[in-house]
């Protein structure tokens, strides 16, 4: 199913401080109270630092006030940092360091928080902002020297402390120098889960599962009961692939504690993943009888009730999320996913219809037009082909091959054929785009381009099965390429020995080199697997072939009741059956 997800890897949270519209309308709000705190206090000698407000430097702390408040950061910041410069008072020098940070200036910030830690060196805030200049500038010594100080003096605050700053550094960061850090704290100080913990993370961060697995190993070696080491334990293992094992730490997990929602919601994705839909569906249930406003969860078991073709149940679980704003579209696609399999289809198309935001909307408007093509409504789907806007690059690959099929089901082929043929001048290395221009050449007797094409794909992709079965089913049946449509066909069955489209091209190959009674042997295979009307008509033609022609008749006269307009029956009734 599409909607598995793990829980995210890092959690991150910025520095308290640096970014709110309110810490900015606080960002000097105390200077009343620090002028009222120094007002009356004599000057002192000019070798020692200021401790009173001299006229000078007020006029400095108002200009720096007023700037801040206009937003001119950048003047008050450079107001603070002269004050705190001449006034030994921390809080000037506090701000000026929180001001620099907040406008990205490291030059002055490093000045400001060199500062600071001069008047409070054991101010966890101060070490986290130095720590922070130490990364970006990727200072090896100096990261590790304020990294360890957090480390030692506050050890159960240091990976929230390491979250906040790994989300300041942003995507600019270089997490594998933070990683260096942190292996550096590691071999001094090997007791702290908490740095393996750390390293954990951003070992999967650098998509290095193994290296990932091996330093969450450490840190549940050192705390072998540390529940979040344990559970990021299981969802490395689950983002591995490893799911068996996955399955096994959170089954565990959930034996130590059978309240924990977050245990029951990732264990029930693994099984989906595993496909253990019954299992994931009791535990969803679980979930909801615990938690009923959880509608995360009424979705997941909707969808899982879906994957079960137990629609009846999907329908009400999703019907019932309706209501719910933040649901509303999602189960109003899946409400149309039930109605097509129903063939309720103008029912699916009002369901479709209801999706107006979101992921889904372009599915919905896609799946809406799909409807009235195949429906034969060809001037509404039209009219929705031209409203229909792609915001993305796969979108308009998408909205094209809508088009083509628009076309392609009023048998203007010429039409699809030029409008695939422009698409792919713009977008040369589309497999979709290539793969149905291919079908559609085959369509006006270009075998020359429907060769291309395929031989293309199959040239940046060998084992695409679909590719392989279109250009050897063309060869055998509109060639004399006998053989080379037996090398493709053949691969193509290794790849997919039980796909029945591809078991009818090679019992059709095999009609083609006078094999009949092989022909018949994998043809009825492919019926028997996928009652197709193009199979069907094959099997009748080898029927026929081996004089078994009331068998053929019989097939035929069967399908046709159920599809009288299908060209491959209609082709075997004008060539065999009239011609009689």
């Amino acid at each position: 199913m599409s909607n598995y997800k793990l829980i995210a890897v890092i959690a991150l949270v910025f520095l308290s401080g640096c970014g709110s519209s309110q810490e900015r309308g606080r960002a000097m709000d105390d200077l009343d109270e620090y002028s009222q705190s120094s007002h009356g206090e004599q000057g002192v000698e000019s070798a020692e630092p200021k401790t009173a407000i001299e006229p000078d430097i007020m006029y400095m702390l108002l200009a720096a006030e007023i700037a801040g408040q206009r937003g001119q950061y950048d003047v008050a910041l450079e107001g603070y940092l002269e004050a705190a410069k001449r006034v030994n008072d921390v809080r000037l020098t506090e701000r000026a360091a929180k001001i620099a940070l907040y406008i990205k200036d490291s030059e002055r910030g490093d000045e400001a928080v060199e500062l600071w830690l001069k008047q409070e060196p054991d101010n966890l805030t101060a070490r986290k902002i130095a720590l922070l200049s130490a990364l970006r500038k990727e200072v090896k010594p100096s990261a590790i020297e304020h990294a360890l100080f957090l480390l030692d003096m506050d050890s159960e605050g240091f990976e929230d402390a390491v979250v906040e700053l790994i989300r300041a550094l942003g995507q600019k960061g270089n997490t594998t120098f933070v990683y260096d850090v942190l292996e550096d704290l590691a071999e001094q100080r090997p007791e702290e889960a908490t740095v393996f913990f750390i390293q954990a993370m951003l070992a999967m961060q650098l998509n290095s599962n193994v290296l990932a697995q091996r330093k969450i190993d450490q840190a549940i070696e050192l705390r072998p009961d540390w529940e979040k080491a344990l559970l990021f334990r299981a969802q490395i293992a689950a983002f591995s692939g490893d799911l068996a094992n996955a399955r096994i730490y959170l089954t565990d997990l959930l034996d130590q504690n059978q309240d924990s929602l977050k245990v029951k919601k990732l264990l029930a994705q693994v099984l989906v993943k595993l496909g253990e839909y019954e299992e994931a569906g009791r535990l969803y249930l679980d979930i909801i009888d615990d938690e009923p406003e959880d509608f995360e969860s009424r979705f997941s078991l909707a969808l899982v009730n879906l994957q079960m073709e137990r629609d009846d149940k999907a329908e009400s679980l999703f019907k019932g999320l309706i209501p719910y704003p933040e649901w509303s579209d999602q189960a109003s696609f899946y409400l149309g996913r039930i109605a097509v399999r129903d063939g309720r289809n103008s029912d699916a198309l009002v369901w479709f219809d209801r999706v107006s935001r979101g992921s889904l909307r372009f599915d919905a408007a896609a799946a809406g037009i799909s409807l009235l093509i195949k429906d034969k409504q060809f001037e509404e789907a039209s009219e929705r082909i031209s409203r229909l806007r792609a915001r993305s690059a796969d979108e308009k690959m998408r909205a094209l091959l809508l088009e083509a099929e628009f076309y392609n089901e009023q048998k203007q082929y010429i039409k699809s054929f030029d409008l695939l043929s422009k698409a792919i001048e713009e977008m040369p290395e589309q497999k979709e785009l290539l793969y149905t221009r291919a079908l559609v050449s085959e369509r006006i007797d270009r075998l020359d381009v429907l060769e291309q094409d395929l031989r293309k794909i199959l040239a940046q992709y060998p084992d695409d099965v679909s590719a392989l079965n279109a250009l050897g089913y063309t060869l055998a049946d509109r060639t004399d390429r006998y053989e080379e449509a037996r090398v493709y066909l053949e691969k193509a069955l290794e790849l997919q020995p039980d796909e029945a489209v591809i078991i009818d091209s090679y019992g059709w190959l095999q009609f083609k080199l006078g094999n009949y009674e092989k022909a018949l042997e994998y043809l009825q295979k492919a019926y028997s697997k996928q009652q197709e009307n193009e199979i069907a008509a094959h099997l009748a033609e080898v029927l026929w072939a081996l004089g078994r022609k009331d068998e053929a008749k019989k097939l035929f006269e069967q399908t046709i009741k159920k599809s009288p307009e299908d060209e491959y029956l209609l082709d075997f009734q004008r060539r065999i059956l009239d011609a009689e």
